[in-house]
């Protein structure tokens, strides 16, 4: 049996946590200190953990589990090391990153919003604007040759219009909440509808703040956009490091 590894905390205790099915079987979830530092793990098979839905479940809820009594840095999923002695080489080689990471990160959490315009808002939205309709209306009226290029000025021009929401709700929703919180990240989006993929990391004394925030806008915006609001997580987007065995 090997030692797969959840996450670090920032106490060096001996302590159990909720079993785990992990590897075909019911695993003990325990913690085993170095320094001043502990790293939270389960006897399991040294395996290739496959990243399917049940696995990454498991692992982000045993790493949620840990996080309800301790600060977190979550190592990454999959990541096993074949005995005690591996896990104290792992302790060692990262010790100097965990201590400068969990000052950081201590007493606080990160959530998750993601915004949506609503398709029909969306289409009202584009065939208001004045550029847009001068420009399908004068394609109307055009060959599809003659129009070739006509399009892809559209194509511009709706691209710029989509960008033109996406900054308008980085300034409406986004900069209001990044002020409450500790720290904040406006991710990628992942299609035109998709307005805001933003993380931000929380105090927890300020999370009444910042959840009646959340509140306020949904109650505003909420028969345009719809909310995904997800959380509390591990701070994964604010820690630079990614945490896994082997690493140097």
């Amino acid at each position: 049996m090997g030692y797969y590894l959840f996450a670090v905390i920032p106490e060096a205790v001996e302590k159990k946590f909720e079993p785990v099915s992990l590897g075909g079987g019911k695993r003990e979830v325990f913690s085993i200190p170095y320094k001043d530092v502990a790293v939270v793990v389960a006897q399991a098979p040294v395996q290739i953990y496959e990243p399917s839905r049940k696995n990454a479940k498991t692992h982000q809820d045993t790493v949620s589990s840990v996080m309800k009594e301790h600060t977190v840095i979550p190592v990454s999923f999959g990541n096993i090391v074949e005995s005690k002695e591996d896990v104290k080489i792992f302790m060692q080689k990262l010790y100097d990153n965990f201590k400068k990471i969990f000052p950081k990160i201590e007493n606080k959490f990160e959530v998750g919003l993601k915004l949506v315009g609503k398709k029909e808002w969306m289409q009202k939205q584009a065939h208001s604007n004045p550029k847009l309709k001068q420009m399908k209306a004068a394609l109307e009226d055009k060959s599809k040759a003659a129009g070739y290029y006509d399009r892809m000025a559209l194509g511009e021009a709706s691209k710029n219009f989509i960008g033109s929401i996406h900054l308008e709700f980085e300034k409406e929703i986004f900069e209001p909440l990044a002020k409450i919180a500790d720290a904040a990240k406006s991710n990628e989006v992942i299609n035109e509808r998709m307005l805001l993929n933003a993380a931000f990391l929380i105090d927890k004394d300020k999370e009444e703040a910042f959840d009646k925030k959340v509140n306020e806008l949904y109650e505003k915006w909420k028969d345009r956009i719809d909310f995904s609001y997800s959380g509390p997580w591990p701070a994964y987007n604010f820690i630079d490091l990614k945490v896994k065995a082997g690493a140097t």
